[in-house]
């Protein structure tokens, strides 16, 4: 029997439970009005006053006032963050931002911010669930060729000089650079053109080049190129980097690339033509170089060994190619169409030699994904065989040295489940809606809300994705936030590529071509057809998650292109139930949903920024260099 506890003579009764919760209950409240209470709310609120002296009338002293301050919420300034205006829910409503010049494409729209990785929902800036927020569009640093369109051509010469023109402005847009070809039309709006034609027996080949020279002049400076110079480095290759900024202080050019390449201020340029427009030699030179070499005064800076760009000159096309040349003098189109083929051979070995450990084509939940990731797989298999080349075991008139393609080794292509963020190697991804990862991982397309909420993770795709690269325990939204900066940062941004799961094509033969900088290869062997594979990726490791069946990859592919239509559809045309468990899949998924509309939104505005440029620049030089040229 539990023993009966006295005080003053009286017995004192048992607490039950009840009675001591709410013992408890009161101590804590005493405890938190004790600190929210007890002390004053501000530092220095115990009664500073002023004291002013005669001596010194402006002289303020701290003085303990006997009067106290009064109590105030002591809570501290820090709980004060943009996040808590962000969750308030009894905030006012507000207007969504304005909508931007070109900020669609089909279903995609975006908002370009710098405030892209403050929030890890673009719906916290955009106040549209739909629409991305995308970093500023970088500013292109434009890059200029001179076309002489005076000179009389037929249609096959137009042509081939049309697809070299493609192939170089292709190769710069790659690089960050917007490649622009002028004509004499520019050269003529320069004041100076008046000037060169009152100058007399000038060689034909200087007037030319001195026209090159007043189109440049004309553009305001910057950067000018012969339309046979190529960057065939790495995209964060210093010179290339150097070169995307756009600040030249001085007249520059590059003992190895002879009239390859300048850069300079319109000042300097506009000096320089007037220096060889003066010259006593105008009457044998063939070029500005040569018209300014006797100066006392040599308007350039000199620079030296530009690794990351390959100038096929007439001199190395004579001493490295020289097949090559032989064909030109022997038949001008047809030397010209293989000169072009070797060029876009180049740059695609170029490419394959920057990546030289291969490609990563990443895939997270690797149980049931095989075929959400097999055309981002038939994409690397594309890049890594070598495409047709006259020369094949040649290397770039930049490298010394080059691993040649060869088919028989052809680059490395792995599948595994994790990024992973090292030198050498290109990734490609396939980002997922979550309601298609959530169909796939559970072979099962009949999904309830009970189901999703109980059985089901919150962004796995995310998580798995980013294993390696975020440290166990983080959670989601910092993961979403990685994503976006291996998405659309330098230097990542141009050593991965993100393909939607639902809707691979989006990206184009000429889109992939553009983004890397040469013509990718329409096709190549697959090994694993002989097999009856229908070219799917090799199984992934079993230490990534259990392999699946034969039955099962049947069920993935029947169930992958049936969710594609529902997630690809407009939520207006959806049946109400659909609807709701799409609408339930991305509000259990927020990361994950938002990674797969940034990686739309990215793709759709790279797409849209090249067709409208394209637009543009097609009304000028007869179109010359235009994938649909003006007839």
């Amino acid at each position: 029997m539990p023993r009966q506890l006295v005080l003053f003579g009286r017995p004192v009764p048992r607490l039950g439970s009840r009675h001591v919760s709410l013992i408890f209950v009161c101590l804590g409240l005493f405890a938190l009005f004790s600190l929210l209470f007890s002390f004053p709310g501000e530092p220095g609120s115990q009664g500073v006053v002023a004291v002013t002296t005669p001596d010194t009338p402006d002289a303020t002293t701290p003085k303990t006032d006997s009067k106290p301050a009064g109590h105030k919420f002591g809570i501290p300034k820090s709980f004060k963050s943009p996040w808590l205006k962000k969750l308030n829910p009894f905030k006012p409503p507000s207007h969504p931002p304005q909508r931007q010049k070109n900020d669609t494409d089909g279903e995609s729209s975006w908002y370009s911010d710098w405030r892209w990785l403050t929030m890890p929902f673009s719906s916290s800036i955009t106040l549209d669930e739909d629409r991305a927020v995308l970093p500023m569009l970088t500013k292109r640093t434009p890059i200029y060729c001179y076309y002489d369109t005076t000179v009389d051509k037929d249609k096959a010469n137009k042509e081939v000089e049309s697809d070299l023109l493609l192939a170089w402005r292709r190769a710069w847009w790659a690089k960050g650079f917007q490649p622009t070809i002028l004509s004499p039309a520019e050269a003529m709006n320069n004041p100076l053109y008046e000037e060169l034609q009152k100058v007399e027996d000038m060689t034909d080949a200087l007037r030319t080049d001195l026209m090159r020279w007043l189109a440049w002049d004309n553009m305001g400076g910057g950067l000018l190129a012969q339309n046979l110079l190529f960057p065939m480095g790495a995209y964060d290759d210093p010179l290339l980097t150097y070169l995307r900024r756009g600040e030249f202080p001085s007249l520059t050019r590059w003992n190895d690339l002879d009239d390859g390449l300048f850069v300079g201020p319109k000042a300097e340029v506009e000096a320089a033509i007037k220096l060889a427009m003066g010259s006593p030699h105008v009457k044998v030179v063939k070029g500005l170089l040569a018209a300014i070499q006797d100066k006392s005064e040599d308007p350039f800076t000199v620079d030296t060994n530009p690794k990351a760009l390959a100038f096929y000159s007439a001199r190395n096309i004579e001493t490295k190619y020289s097949k090559i040349g032989e064909e030109i003098t022997a038949n001008r189109v047809s030397g010209l169409k293989k000169l072009n083929q070797l060029i876009n051979a180049h740059l695609h070995l170029a490419w394959q030699n920057t990546y030289f450990k291969g490609i990563s084509v990443v895939k997270p939940l690797p149980h049931h994904t095989t075929h959400m990731i097999k055309p981002a797989y038939k994409l690397a298999q594309r890049l890594s065989h070598c495409p047709e080349s006259p020369l094949p075991k040649t290397c770039p008139p930049n490298m010394k040295e080059c691993t040649p393609c060869d088919d028989t080794h052809p680059l490395g292509v792995s599948t595994p489940a994790h990024y992973v963020n090292t030198s050498g190697i290109f990734t490609i991804g396939t980002v997922p809606h979550p309601l298609t990862m959530l169909t796939l991982s559970s072979l099962n397309s009949d999904l309830t809300i009970p189901f999703i909420r109980r059985h089901t993770d919150r962004d796995p795709w995310i998580y798995d994705l980013t294993t390696t690269i975020s440290p166990k325990g983080i959670p989601a939204a910092p993961r979403v936030l990685k994503f976006k900066e291996i998405v659309a940062s330098d230097p990542t941004s141009a050593s991965s590529l993100w393909l939607q799961a639902e809707n691979p094509a989006a990206l184009s033969s000429s889109d992939l071509d553009w983004t890397f900088g040469f013509e990718v290869p329409s096709e190549a062997s697959y090994p694993d057809e002989e097999k009856g594979r229908d070219g799917l990726p090799p199984m992934h490791e079993r230490k990534y998650g259990p392999v699946p069946e034969e039955k099962e990859l049947e069920m993935e592919r029947t169930l992958l292109e049936k969710v594609k239509g529902v997630v690809m559809e407009k939520k207006e045309r959806l049946s109400g139930e659909r609807r709701m468990i799409k609408e339930a899949v991305e509000a259990w998924n927020l990361a994950d949903g938002e990674a797969w509309r940034f990686v739309r939104a990215w793709n759709g505005r790279a797409a849209v920024e090249r067709r409208e440029w394209e637009g543009r620049e097609r009304r000028y030089v007869g179109g010359m260099g235009s994938e649909r040229r003006d007839a």
